[in-house]
């Protein structure tokens, strides 16, 4: 497997390293590299436009949800045929929620032995940047800083001072510098940056992005950097692949467009290698629901088209009888939301599926925002197996609320960390549908993929048994 492989982090946030990350991976995949791109945290946004530009899934690295184990194999598996591999931060390097750095940025390259290219905003800097360098240098003399790309500079007399006093004061290389060029900036929204999925000209905008890259970096010395990485420790090496489960394939659909889109790659491969089919549906467009077992509505941005989702009355329709008949659905978020009566947003209103009996209200401050913990009551649809942990890690970040429910509702979850639905509970359960705002991950024991696939072919089982016996016995004569 190639060793080759660098994280991209910043002082702080906002610092222009995912548009730089973004850029990079185009600017390597250019070159005939094989790049297999990463993130760190919680995230769905940045990896999208992430794989756009590598040609390649992105994958998440989460240190609050993962074990480093978990992240070690994880990564080995992923980058076994990739040229190089590029690991996007959040934040700054060494934020994190732990006190001890347990879960930062710096801690992933520690875990994984990545050199780090620290981006670094330097507006309004010129001799000031020389201590903050250096002060990452000597706050965590494990952490390897490997060059520094320097972001918004002011024009080329700027940026000779810039390089002037990094060279004078540091033995840290300068490998870029990255002009104040609005036309490098993506659009942001309130949860960072707009989907991918929701330009159609998201190819070149990132072709663009690489194509600047390439022009003010010095991309042969960021490979140099990434192959001088250290081999991968010993803990990564030797990573088993996905098996498939046991039992016949369901069908599974799943809500891909530009209303939905927040799933993470390997929960999605993990749903396939454990016996489901998935197949897309289109929320905006699609009049009908395709021949299904199961529904997965992950997250996304359904107050963005409102209009368009209440338009689409015959697949919304179609859903709520579905779910009234019993189809087992999972919805995370932006799923709820659009399963609701209906979605209230800057004044205006649109009716919704109406399976679950609440109205939605998008705020202007986030309700729920950061990590959950999660213990998994009675009436939880698909619950781990005996035995397995009783508490779940997962992650919210939302601005709506759920209002008016009935005041006898069964949730799945009572939540110890985080907001959820109501501060005390998540997961409101309705036939056989589960929707939370909690996104949920299949890592540390939390084999929810295999679970909800499981529930899904017991009910299609059910479902088949029990037609079959609703028939009279001269049609099942026949059948047989």
């Amino acid at each position: 497997m190639s060793a080759a492989r660098l994280l991209v982090s910043a002082a702080h946030k906002s610092s222009g390293k995912t548009t730089f990350s973004i850029g990079l991976c185009a600017a390597l995949r250019a070159q005939a590299l094989q790049v297999q791109p990463f993130k760190k945290g919680p995230d769905y946004i940045d990896p999208m436009w992430l794989a756009q530009a590598a040609g390649r899934d992105c994958f998440n690295l989460d240190p609050y949800l993962s074990g480093g184990n978990e992240i070690q194999a994880s990564f080995a598996r992923h980058a076994a045929d990739a040229d190089i591999s590029v690991v996007e931060g959040n934040k700054g390097l060494h934020d994190g929620v732990a006190l001890d750095g347990s879960n930062s940025n710096a801690a992933l390259a520690q875990l994984l032995g990545l050199p780090v290219l620290l981006v670094i905003d330097a507006r309004g800097m010129t001799r000031g940047i020389a201590p903050l360098v250096l002060g990452f240098q000597a706050f965590d003399r494990r952490i390897r800083i490997a060059g520094v790309v320097l972001n918004q500079v002011g024009g080329s007399r700027h940026e000779a001072k810039l390089r002037a006093v990094i060279e004078h004061y540091t033995d840290v290389p300068v490998l870029g510098a990255l002009a104040q060029e609005p036309s490098l900036a993506l659009k942001e929204r309130h949860l960072g940056l707009t989907p991918s999925v929701e330009f159609d000209d998201a190819a070149q905008r990132v072709a663009w992005l690489g194509r600047r890259i390439a022009e003010q970096v010095d991309l042969a010395r960021v490979i140099e950097i990434a192959r001088a990485a250290e081999p991968l420790p010993a803990g990564a090496q030797g990573a088993e692949p996905e098996t498939a489960a046991s039992g016949p394939t369901v069908r599974i659909g799943i809500a891909r467009d530009k209303a939905f889109g927040f799933y993470y790659a390997e929960d999605l491969a993990a749903l396939r290698a454990a016996g489901a089919e998935l197949l897309p549906v289109d929320t905006l467009h699609d009049a009908r629901l395709p021949a299904l077992d199961g529904l997965f509505i992950g997250g996304g941005f359904p107050e963005v088209y409102m209009t368009e989702l209440q338009a689409n009355a015959s697949l919304r329709a179609d859903i709520a009888a579905a779910i009234d008949a019993g189809l087992p659905t999972y919805a995370e978020c932006g799923g709820l939301m659009y399963l609701a009566r209906s979605l209230h947003w800057q004044g205006r209103s649109c009716r919704m599926v109406g399976a679950i009996p609440g109205e939605v209200t998008v705020h202007a401050k986030p309700v729920g925002r950061g990590y959950m913990r999660l213990a998994p009551t009675a009436d939880h649809p698909w619950p781990a197996a005996p035995g397995a942990s009783q508490v779940l890690g997962a992650h919210e970040f939302h601005y709506s609320s759920l209002d008016n429910l009935p005041g006898r509702m069964r949730f799945a979850y009572r939540v110890e960390r985080g907001h959820g639905i109501d501060g005390e509970h998540d997961g409101l359960v309705h036939h056989n549908l589960l929707a939370s705002y909690a996104h949920l991950r299949g890592v540390m024991g939390n084999d929810w993929p295999a679970r909800f696939v499981a529930f899904v072919r017991a009910h299609s089982t059910l479902q088949a048994a029990a037609t079959r016996q609703a028939r009279p016995v001269s049609e099942r004569a026949v059948a047989c």
